[in-house]
């Protein structure tokens, strides 16, 4: 089975920020399954399914952390020991600023670059080999602090911009339980 992890805060003091778009990406996820993240005892909300047009095994669980971003990697952790899932089949995720902004790109392994979501987590599960998908944000403009700006709610003119980068990165989610992730990654990474 493969853990389909979103970053991201909760509340809906959060739900519109960049910094959320790893939970925005697992919400398209669930409405394409046709269902809905149900609490679980580790501290996380989930969902599982499978893809049945699929070679391999599709199975899939989908979750996100009920805590805030910086400490999220003890629940998922957790729910990863539950389904016995190892770091090599986790997908994390989660934005980057060192993206250009609606740019992805698939990572297996490395480090967190500054990303506190990805510290807990490699903290917690104790290892960084794990895969992610990087939805860039872009820079803060001018002086903007980094913090505000991931937090800052996404203006109602960038909207529907991010609405189409949530679809597009659910389609390479789609793309990994589909084909692998090496072939995920190179599709994503030539434009095939």
């Amino acid at each position: 089975m493969k853990a389909i992890i979103g970053l991201g805060n909760p509340g809906p003091r959060y739900r519109s920020t960049r910094h959320n778009v790893g939970h925005m990406v697992i919400d398209e996820l669930a409405r394409r399954a046709g269902g809905s993240l149900a609490a679980h005892r580790s501290g996380t909300h989930v969902l599982t399914g499978f893809l049945p047009r699929a070679q391999a095994d599709s199975r899939f669980l989908l979750a996100i952390s009920d805590g805030y971003m910086n400490v999220s990697g003890p629940p998922v952790a957790s729910l990863c020991r539950y389904y016995k899932i190892e770091p090599p089949d986790i997908l994390v995720i989660h934005d980057d600023l060192d993206l250009p902004e609606h740019e992805l790109r698939l990572k297996s392994g490395g480090g967190e670059g500054g990303h506190n979501g990805l510290k807990s987590l490699t903290g917690a599960l104790g290892s960084k080999n794990y895969q992610r998908l990087r939805i860039g944000i872009g820079r803060p403009p001018g002086r903007m602090d980094p913090a505000d700006y991931v937090l800052a709610e996404i203006r109602a003119a960038q909207r529907e911009q991010y609405e189409v980068t949530t679809a597009k990165a659910a389609d390479v989610v789609e793309d990994v339980l589909v084909c692998g992730f090496a072939e995920a990654q190179a599709r994503l990474h030539t434009g095939n």
